[in-house]
């Protein structure tokens, strides 16, 4: 079968028709080039297992994290619970409570510096914090809210600041 000019060119503009009105419809099934949310655990313990001379601790007591990863709270031990604290939630994110002795999941969604405790252990120095993206919309205000805290919280949470300081220096390139 010979095929002519004219049958060439309906061919070629039925095609660029086609994929032009295709296309939208599967815009949606592009592949993100964000990464895939992850799982971080933290586990709550009575004495760290990699030094018995700090009590009542998280493990990890700082971490870094994405917008939409989820935080695992693990009760590796009993009467641990984890609770955010008020004075360190960027502006947008959820308070969480958990249940003491119980594991909990907590999704992080609004970039910033988030400080939490465990609340029968808090003047004990349980404490942790968790930077997400970029973490400076209220870095210095919880950093600030330091000086509220009491018993031994403010200075594990003045520690725990030095080395989100050291990191996100590290990170800058300074």
């Amino acid at each position: 079968m010979k095929h002519s000019r004219r049958m060439y060119l309906k061919l070629v503009v039925s095609t660029i028709l086609a994929a032009t009105f295709a296309a939208p419809a599967f815009a949606d099934e592009a592949p993100e080039t964000a990464a895939e949310p992850q799982v971080h655990e933290v586990l709550m313990y009575n004495a760290d297992p990699n030094d018995k001379k700090k009590k009542m601790v998280f493990v990890p007591d700082l971490l870094r994290a994405n917008p939409g990863d989820t935080i695992r709270f693990v009760s590796s031990d009993k009467s641990h619970n984890a609770v955010s604290d008020k004075l360190m939630l960027p502006e947008g994110a959820d308070a969480f409570k958990s249940k003491i002795s119980k594991d909990f999941e907590y999704v992080v969604t609004a970039e910033g510096t988030y400080g939490y405790f465990c609340q029968p252990h808090r003047n004990m120095g349980m404490v942790g914090l968790i930077l997400v993206g970029d973490p400076s919309s209220n870095y210095e205000d919880a950093k600030a809210a330091i000086a509220k805290q009491k018993g031994k919280a403010k200075k594990v949470y003045k520690d725990i600041f030095e080395r989100a300081d050291a990191m996100l220096a590290a990170e800058q390139g300074s």
